[in-house]
């Protein structure tokens, strides 16, 4: 029985993550879950948040958008349109998108997708906050 499942963590333009890990907690959309080596096999929508992986016994926090996770007994691939590691998350930049995304909702005449697109970028801002914020 293996101690360990591989994670890759997938946006548009790259593999963004891939390593070895014992645990993987993911923020989904009926709630949060924690995946571990010979996991049931499944799919769940991923929702904006942060996901927090062990590693060879050390803790990292990355944030994730919106997206989509499968899950193998070895095996968890998160498809999404966002990911940052806790040290590479700028808060200016975040709170910055933040505030713009929540002033772009406050616009009048938005179209539907136009205010998926805004909730969207609020919604990854707040999971880069969170992970930044999280040790504090």
């Amino acid at each position: 029985m293996a101690n360990t499942l591989k994670l890759e963590i997938v946006t548009p333009s790259a593999v963004v993550y891939s390593e070895d890990v014992s645990l993987v907690a993911l923020p989904g959309r009926q709630g949060d879950m924690g995946i571990y080596p010979n996991h049931v096999p499944l799919m769940t929508k991923v929702a904006a948040g942060e996901v927090e992986v062990t590693r060879d016994g050390q803790k990292e926090l990355l944030a994730v958008g919106d997206g989509f996770a499968e899950v193998t007994g070895d095996r968890v691939s998160i498809l999404t349109d966002m990911d940052a590691l806790e040290a590479d998350i700028d808060e200016a930049k975040a709170e910055e998108a933040l505030k713009a995304a929540e002033d772009r909702l406050k616009g009048e005449s938005l179209s539907d997708e136009q205010v998926i697109a805004a909730e969207a970028a609020a919604a990854a801002a707040l999971a880069q906050l969170k992970v930044k914020r999280r040790n504090r």
